[in-house]
């Protein structure tokens, strides 16, 4: 009885003592106090031209501010937590409207904002934000957060710009829903300049919902029925626009851009002094001539003088001079052989070439007396810049044999019959098949017939492996999800024995979408690596250390765990190298090749030139976990390399996808090799392959705990260790994040043989290891 009556006076005293502690604080000054905040209604406004891109399900909702409050970037906000707006008017036009009903109590995260020793229930938090749903119901889930945290774009709220505050809200507008009268707010930011710290000084909220503005000294506390909250595009999101400025003064600005957001300045040996001193006269001259195509030269040739594959945007204006430079041809396709010689790989017949009684398989010797090696070398293509020596050297090879309509050119060849060269004198016809077909044979694939394809599209091949191929992730966001799923679950319900991957002919789009879908085949998170990008506040490029990307795991039904066959060529870029390179992290998948990926490892943004010339460049630079550049100027490289060859150029077949067939087949046969014995304390270094499982065996010196260890020396090797101890001890990560395994305090019996088992995380795994038993603690 005592005790209860004491619980009573204890929280009766709280509960005064709160009430009490409150009065010492003023109510918030309230302007157009109409009972509180019923609706909110706003605009969404938007210039960076990629904000719609592959976008099908946005959603406006109230946000749980909770994360910011707690400072913690994983903070998964709860579905019932998110109130979802009406979209007013159509999305891919911007300003969107929208129209938010808020509940008559939300179901958002209460937290105490007043950091004084007396215990509050607090208020909820929100910020109004767009989202967009990729993943499973209306609501946002983890993967669709990207994490968590809270949003720092699209939001009513507004962020430092500076990296180093960790996305620390400095502006914008709150909702906040306070349960009765007695709860504080802050009314401005204290003298640390951040919000909900022990600094803030502090007002009394009315019940209910209030807008709190953070623009103005003191806060604004709003309490409309209805109020008007706008969602703001962040500073760095806003397209640049500088096609209102003269020729030079525009390319002026440029340069000066580039010269500070350019990602790869210094990793390309990029002079621009010297770039600005060669190209200013000619954007001079144009001005003052008024002319507008030779400012579009002068932009282009500037333009193809940064070797970067995602630089470019002035072709599409120049497209006569294109084709009056190309649309000429001999009726041939070439292509260059591991050995170096330069193979006639597709005649047209009819042509110049095939009437002058050249055949398939012709060597070619020289072009208009000119060594062909050096004549390729020599040809500057329009589909310029590149990042990687061998793109460059591909499309060389596509337009050495490219001229316009009329003119003669030389050819020493030599037929696959003939000991000795001829020499022919042809004139260029109108033809196009030649340069069509030297596309799709460069990145190694058919011809399509159409283009109404899926995102992604799948079939069983009659080897019983799933055959995918992704086209780009730039498509339908929510589709390539579905589509997605969809074949994950017949993965798994038929057991399906191995996949192909084909990523031959997929341009790129969304780096995270690329990430995301790799996902699905992994049963465990790992590091990607991180950005780095220039900030105007720092003047330098930074990458963040808390801001590495990682895989987000699907359920665990949704994962495929079977052997894997990524399929690259030339053509595949940006963010197909994304999954391309995470999905060669852990040997999780072969990488089938002739040629390495097109090598842009980076983010891009758009600005506006005159004469309305939209330009890309490159403004983030993709890093891998040990914090080097790690795809730019170099591509994803195939683990299995498909030679090229007489074989491989002459036929039919699909020889990087027979290949990828091949090792599936080998790939579900395990190789077990016996290692012979390990003794107490002794070091033993190894190597596991894909597919192999090493056996070791050990007699225990004495009956006794022991450990048994293996582990990699930069820890990214995925082992899993077993012994056939009584109780079958097996150990695949140490701890969670890390992969070496550890078996500890396992009982062994003297004068027993005891069988070790090292293999890779799924038979998947591929490095160096060191297996070692010491006697447990």
């Amino acid at each position: 009885m005592w005790r209860k009556i004491f619980l009573f006076l204890t929280n009766f005293l709280l509960i005064i003592t709160t009430a009490f502690a409150q009065t010492d604080i003023p109510p918030a000054p309230i302007i157009n106090d109409e009972g509180g905040t019923v609706v909110i209604k706003g605009l969404l406004t938007y210039t960076n031209p990629f904000f719609t891109s592959g976008v099908a399900m946005p959603v406006i909702i109230l946000e749980d501010q909770a994360g910011f409050v707690d400072r913690n970037r994983y903070f998964i906000m709860s579905p019932q937590s998110q109130t979802l707006a009406q979209i007013t008017s159509d999305f891919y036009t911007s300003p969107v409207s929208y129209s938010l009903a808020l509940p008559i109590e939300p179901q958002g995260e209460y937290r105490d904002v007043h950091f004084n020793d007396i215990p509050e229930r607090g208020v909820q938090v929100f910020a109004v934000a767009y989202w967009e749903n990729i993943w499973g119901d209306p609501f946002l889930e983890e993967r669709d957060l990207g994490g968590g945290g809270w949003s720092t774009a699209y939001a009513t709220t507004r962020v430092s710009p500076n990296p180093r505050d960790e996305a620390e809200i400095i502006g914008g507008a709150f909702v906040v829903y306070a349960p009765d009268d007695q709860q504080a707010f802050p009314s401005d930011f204290g003298p640390d300049g951040k919000l909900f710290t022990p600094d803030d000084p502090m007002v009394r909220l009315p019940q209910g919902y209030t807008v709190v503005i953070l623009d103005t000294s003191p806060f604004t506390f709003d309490r409309s029925r209805e109020a008007n909250l706008n969602l703001l595009e962040p500073q760095g999101a806003e397209l640049v626009d500088f096609s209102g400025l003269s020729y030079t003064n525009a390319f002026d600005a440029m340069v000066d851009m580039m010269r500070r957001e350019y990602s790869f300045t210094e990793y390309k040996g990029i002079n621009w002094d010297a770039l600005y001193q060669e190209f200013y006269p000619r954007f001079q001259q144009a001005e003052r001539d008024r002319d507008s195509t030779a400012y579009l030269f002068a932009l282009r040739d500037f333009l193809w003088r940064i070797p970067d594959g995602h630089v470019g945007g002035v072709v599409r204006s120049l497209i006569t001079y294109y084709w009056q430079e190309t649309e000429g041809g001999l009726g041939i396709a070439i292509r260059e052989t591991d050995d170096g010689r330069v193979l006639v790989n597709f005649i047209a017949p009819n042509s110049p070439a095939s009437n002058a009684g050249m055949i398939l398989g012709a060597e070619i010797l020289s072009m208009n007396g000119v060594p062909i090696g050096q004549a390729i070398s020599n040809v500057v293509p329009w589909t310029g810049p590149f990042s990687t020596i061998h793109n460059r050297r591909l499309e060389q090879l596509r337009y050495v044999v490219r001229f316009p309509i009329g003119q003669r050119v030389s050819l020493e060849y030599r037929n696959p019959n003939m000991t000795q060269p001829t020499t022919v004198t042809l004139t260029t016809t109108f033809e196009q098949e030649s340069l069509t077909f030297s596309y799709y044979d460069t990145i190694g694939i058919e011809q399509p017939s159409g283009g109404l394809n899926l995102p992604v599209e799948y079939r069983q091949l009659e080897s019983g492996y799933v055959y995918v191929k992704i086209y780009g992730f730039l498509d339908d966001n929510h589709l390539s999800i579905q589509l997605w799923e969809r074949m994950m679950r017949y993965l798994n319900e038929e057991a399906v024995p191995g996949v192909i991957v084909d990523m031959r002919d997929n341009g790129g789009g969304w780096g995270w979408l690329a990430n995301a879908m790799a996902s699905y085949f992994f049963t465990e998170t790992y590091p990607l690596g991180r950005s780095a990008y220039y900030n105007e506040d720092l003047g330098e490029f930074y990458s963040n250390p808390q801001g590495e990307t990682r895989l987000l795991l699907p359920p665990q039904e949704l994962r495929y765990s079977g052997p894997v066959a990524v399929l690259i060529g030339p053509g595949c870029a940006s963010a197909c190298e994304t999954f391309s390179w995470a999905m060669s992290m852990k040997n999780r998948a072969v990488i089938v090749g002739q040629y390495p990926t097109m090598g842009l490892g980076g983010g891009v943004n758009d600005f506006i030139m005159p004469e309305n010339q939209r330009i890309r460049f490159t403004v983030t630079r993709g890093l891998g976990p040990n914090g080097q550049i790690n795809i730019e100027g170099r591509g994803v490289r195939p683990t299995i390399r498909v030679p090229v060859n007489e074989e491989t150029l002459f036929t039919d077949e699909d020889v990087i996808l027979n290949t990828a067939i091949d090792w599936l087949s080998s790939a579900s046969r395990l190789n077990e090799r016996q290692m012979g014995d390990i003794l107490m304390n002794e070091k033993i270094e190894g190597t596991l392959q894909v597919g192999t499982r090493l056996y070791y065996n050990f007699r225990p010196p004495q009956d006794a705990y022991y450990t048994i260890q293996v582990y990699n020396p930069d820890g990214l090797l995925d082992t899993v260790l077993s012994i056939n101890s009584p109780d079958r001890a097996t150990n695949d990560d140490i701890a969670v994040g890390e992969f070496n395994s550890t078996i500890d305090r396992v009982y062994l019996q003297a004068n027993t043989t005891y069988r070790i088992e090292v293999k890779g995380y799924n038979d998947r795994d591929a490095g160096d290891f060191t297996l070692m038993i010491t006697y447990a603690p």
